[in-house]
């Protein structure tokens, strides 16, 4: 196997799973639908609750305490304050319009961007994709991407028979992401701690919860994509620990 090998396969099987999911959407009845979409809710929030938990909750002496709410707090702030500043769902929006105009999709833009920031959350968030991409960089070993693929292949079928072709393109940014990771493994490894993915793990699936909200309550829908720099966050935290400790003077 080659460098990039398991996120070629994860990428096609994602891509798999979406087209037999758009299959299934044309026999399905609105009500079937509509049923579908409140079970993928469901299942998103507990996702995310569960994710959320194991940054929010330790356990000392036999006792629960609870850690990293001011990392949550500032990354949710933080992020939501630099997206509402950029936009980043309006322009989604505006480039969903292009895409679908091109590629002749009938479903509503507001749709289109929810099925690629819902899924691309869903795929990208969590220790697999970090760690899988790391595994393919350093030892050409693709076995953890492919594992999370076959997931994501019946993820991707589940969201597209609900969520419609917004999934299918949701791989340009998982494949850009894992890609990267791959490519830089030897140089970002030092800098990925296990520290940095369990933080990014952790916003993540705060974030995986609001995708379950919206999809449960879509008369009250959140703005995801402005959410979405609450991910930096953790990872420029973990940066300024890295540079400091470097310094002469910080040990």
């Amino acid at each position: 196997m080659f460098p990039g090998a398991g996120t070629l396969i994860n990428v096609v099987l994602v891509i798999a799973g979406g087209l037999l999911g758009l299959c299934i959407k044309k026999g399905l009845k609105a009500s079937l639908q509509e049923a579908l979409l409140n079970a993928l809710g469901i299942a998103s929030m507990f996702i995310g609750i569960s994710g959320a938990m194991t940054g929010l909750l330790t356990v000392e002496d036999g006792k629960l305490d609870t850690s990293g709410t001011m990392l949550m707090i500032l990354s949710m702030v933080i992020g939501t304050f630099i997206g509402e500043l950029l936009r980043i769902d309006e322009r989604m929006n505006s480039l969903a319009s292009l895409v679908q105009k091109k590629v002749k999709i009938k479903e509503s833009g507001s749709q289109f961007v929810e099925g690629i920031v819902n899924m691309t959350l869903i795929m990208c968030v969590g220790a697999m994709s970090i760690m899988g991409a790391l595994q393919d960089g350093l030892n050409n070993d693709p076995s953890l991407l492919i594992a999370k693929g076959c997931l994501d292949f019946i993820t991707a079928m589940i969201f597209a028979s609900t969520l419609g072709a917004g999934v299918l393109f949701a791989v340009v940014p998982m494949a850009l992401y894992q890609g990267l990771i791959t490519l830089l493994a030897r140089v970002i490894e030092p800098v990925l701690t296990e520290q940095m993915t369990q933080n990014l793990t952790f916003i993540g699936s705060v974030l995986i919860f609001v995708v379950g909200f919206n999809l449960l309550f879509s008369e009250r829908k959140m703005r995801v994509a402005n959410m979405l720099p609450a991910l930096l966050v953790p990872i420029a935290w973990e940066l300024l620990q890295w540079l400091w400790s470097l310094l002469p003077f910080a040990a």
